[in-house]
């Protein structure tokens, strides 16, 4: 009775064994690897995966540089905040202060200040919820043409100025937006759980996981000195160790997944390396890597600039390396005869179609971020050679185009990699993986003959 159970052979009185053999195979566990391989296999993982440990503990920084506020952008001191009233009042009344308008209303600034003076403009009062100064109200003007005009009840967030005259020292910044954003977050999760399960579970995990080392060590240690680079590549390490083994099990495949992706990262890294220092990027365009470069002017900006390309890679990655090395696997499960070349060739066809829609999503991902930047070289009716060779849209180009020169290595790297793991094994694993394809009565034969 126990030999049919143990035995998942595909045989049309048993099809619910049948089913338990695929299902083994497709996640990992019973791969037809050998002891010897997985030695091999170890003997390179083990050592890279100690090497990232080491590097965490020497670069570990210990927490964010403490630095005295600016009060501009994102560095300042914030509260949150609720509007428990909203009049409407007449412009004219609440700017009286304002320059008088010239009447001239063809320029933006002349149709802003007319609209000071004519319009009907909003005025909140805003109740601070947070922080010492709990309880606390002040007088919220907004313009009729401001982007964000503000209702009652609605949560803010408020800048808090310690060296403004009283009545200035607070004013509202933004929209709190926490509780969309944290049912958001739920829905996904709920999602990702729902139709993954336990492997939705880990997958959470391992996500969890990477924002803490971005958090956590990546961003501290580039803040407090660290060559961005180095840490770029560490923490990018330790993120790939833990997203892959914790998604998809610590077995030969994922493995070979690792040394895949860890060969696709080096390749990217010195690409991104001599294209940003070839095209003289700096890495301080805009106001937040000026504010950031005025803070710590240590920081090696063309060097971070780097170490985003190699984060933004990464996720990506995972995905190719993860999918080709079981693409292999599952070829070499359909045919346990068929050589590496064979396998290689077959995985291949495999990784032309997902280079196809991998490089496409990436380079409407940056197009899609860098939207708005685009828009206003339409507008300025600027020629594609113009706004190519603009450090702005020339960052963006770099980083596309080197994250797609390593996806695209990615495949055909990882593909020989699996192909030449699974079909180096040696007879002892075929062999079982053979009896495990046999008859339940011819099992048990090898079995006692075993």
């Amino acid at each position: 009775m126990t030999s049919p159970q143990s035995d998942p052979a595909p045989q049309p009185p048993q099809p619910p064994q049948g089913h338990a053999h695929g299902h083994t195979h497709s996640h990992g566990p019973a791969a037809p690897v050998s002891k010897h391989l997985r030695k091999v296999i170890a003997a390179v993982v083990i050592p890279f995966a100690t090497a990232v440990v080491v590097g965490l503990i020497a670069f570990w920084p210990g927490g964010v540089p403490d630095h005295e506020r600016t009060g501009v952008g994102f560095d300042r001191q914030t509260q949150d905040g609720k509007v428990v009233q909203v009049v409407k009042v007449d412009c004219a009344d609440v700017n009286a202060a304002q320059v008088p308008p010239t009447g001239d209303t063809s320029t933006p600034s002349g149709r802003e200040a007319v609209n000071e003076q004519e319009g009907e403009c909003a005025k909140a009062t805003v109740e601070v919820t947070s922080g010492d100064d709990k309880g606390r109200k002040f007088v919220e003007v907004v313009q009729p043409d401001a982007p964000r005009q503000l209702r009652e009840g609605q949560g803010v967030v408020v800048a808090y100025a310690p060296d403004a005259p009283r009545d200035l020292q607070y004013s509202v910044t933004d929209v709190n937006r926490k509780i969309p954003m944290t049912l958001l977050a739920a829905i996904f999760a709920l999602a990702v759980i729902a139709v993954g399960r336990m492997r939705g579970v880990m997958a959470l995990v391992a996500l969890a996981v990477s924002f803490a080392v971005l958090t956590l060590f990546i961003l501290p240690a580039i803040l407090q000195g660290s060559n961005p680079l180095v840490v770029a590549v560490i923490g990018a390490s330790a993120i790939m160790l833990a997203a892959l083994y914790m998604c998809h099990g610590v077995t030969a495949r994922t493995s070979v997944a690792v040394i895949g992706t860890l060969i696709s990262l080096l390749l990217i890294g010195l690409l991104g390396s001599l294209f940003i220092g070839w095209a003289d990027l700096s890495g301080n365009t805009d106001d937040n890597t000026g504010l950031i470069h005025g803070l710590y002017p240590d920081i090696d900006m063309s060097g971070l600039l780097l170490a985003g390309v190699i984060i933004g890679s990464l996720g990506v990655l995972d995905d190719v390396t993860v999918t080709q090395t079981s693409a292999v696997w599952e070829l070499h499960q359909a045919d346990p005869q068929m050589g590496w070349r064979g396998l290689y060739r077959a995985g291949i066809r495999i990784g032309r179609d997902h280079i196809a829609s991998v490089v496409n999503t990436l380079v409407l991902a940056y197009a899609g971020a860098a939207l708005p930047l685009l828009l206003l070289f339409s507008i300025a009716q600027s020629s594609v050679g113009t706004v190519a060779n603009s450090e702005l849209v020339a960052e963006e180009i770099v980083r596309t185009l080197v994250g797609s020169i390593g996806l695209v290595a990615s495949v055909p790297v990882t593909t020989v990699l699996a192909a030449l793991v699974v079909s180096a094994d040696r007879p002892g694993a075929s062999t079982s993986s053979s009896t495990a394809a046999a008859p339940a009565r011819a099992g048990r034969g090898r079995r006692r003959k075993a």
